[in-house]
């Protein structure tokens, strides 16, 4: 029934241009802080980008001023626009779904979506 779907990688130049988005299902998306993980070969996964029910967001250091979260609770959705993108920014990309409510407890996962950067 929890679906959560990303789309939207693929294979860019360095200092192109890419937005992903997942689509979600099966949860209460206004109590959820959605979140994009990565993770590259050989390294944990770390948090790319977060977004509470309210719209406060936060982001890696390695990504701020380049990429931006946003969700549009209407469309079950949370986005994430990727700009000047660099090689070391290649990862598959995941969406992460949290409860903000302590009463009501989950953490749910997409399977993840490749972003390849190219020299």
């Amino acid at each position: 029934q929890v679906r959560l779907v990303e789309s939207g990688g693929g294979l860019v130049q360095a200092g192109g241009s890419l937005r992903l988005s997942c689509a979600s299902s099966g949860i209460i998306f206004s109590i959820s802080t959605m979140n994009w993980y990565r993770q590259a070969p050989g390294k944990q996964r770390e948090l790319v980008a977060a977004i509470t029910g309210g719209g406060s967001t936060n982001y890696a250091r390695s990504v701020k001023d380049r990429f931006t979260i946003s969700r549009d609770n209407a469309k079950n959705s949370v986005y994430l626009q990727m700009n000047s993108l660099k090689p070391e920014d290649t990862a598959v990309y995941y969406c992460n779904a949290v409860s903000s409510v302590p009463v009501v407890q989950y953490d749910y996962w997409g399977q993840g979506t490749q972003v390849t950067v190219s020299a």
